[in-house]
């Protein structure tokens, strides 16, 4: 079975979560999306909020999986994927450790702040007491280039070469 095939499922959500990206665009935010997934069923959906909300800790993951929590009726996501267009930061990272994420699939790297793969690797740390699997790069260029494209509009001056600053969130 070919690489594209298997991870076709894993698409086919990312592209879901790219949705929540876009709707985020529209409100002004950074464009992250997040959606759980349990069982074939999305069980929370989150998007980044932090301009509308006020708040800095409104980032899509942290808001997915409280949806996620919420209608599961658990503070616990065993079985559930968790799917986002960028990777997580050290908050977002530590709270998919305390929720006991089964699986993590991102897309864009975030060298500023990526606290999985990039700078650091919460989800996988021995020490503490969950670890999480992580798949990177699914659909990647597609979360990377709506960052890029939101960055560009706020920031007309800008090198266009210039790599998107994904720490602000």
């Amino acid at each position: 079975m070919a690489l594209a095939s298997l991870l076709e499922p894993d698409r086919r959500w990312m592209r879901l979560a790219l949705k929540e990206a876009e709707r985020a665009f529209e409100e002004g935010e950074v464009p992250v999306g997040a959606v759980v997934v349990k069982d074939g069923v999305i069980v929370g959906r989150g998007r980044n909020a932090v301009e509308r909300l006020g708040d800095p800790t409104a980032h899509a993951e942290v808001l997915a999986v409280s949806a996620a929590c919420a209608t599961l009726g658990t503070k616990f996501l065993d079985g559930c994927t968790l799917y986002v267009t960028l990777e997580p930061c050290p908050m977002c990272a530590g709270a998919l450790v305390w929720a006991r994420l089964s699986r993590l699939v991102f897309g864009a790297l975030d060298e500023k702040a990526g606290a999985v793969e990039t700078l650091y690797r919460i989800g996988q740390d021995g020490r503490l007491n969950h670890r999480v699997e992580v798949v990177s790069g699914v659909e990647a260029e597609a979360a990377a280039g709506l960052l890029r494209a939101f960055f560009r509009e706020r920031r007309p001056d800008a090198d266009p070469e210039r790599a998107p600053r994904t720490d602000e969130r």
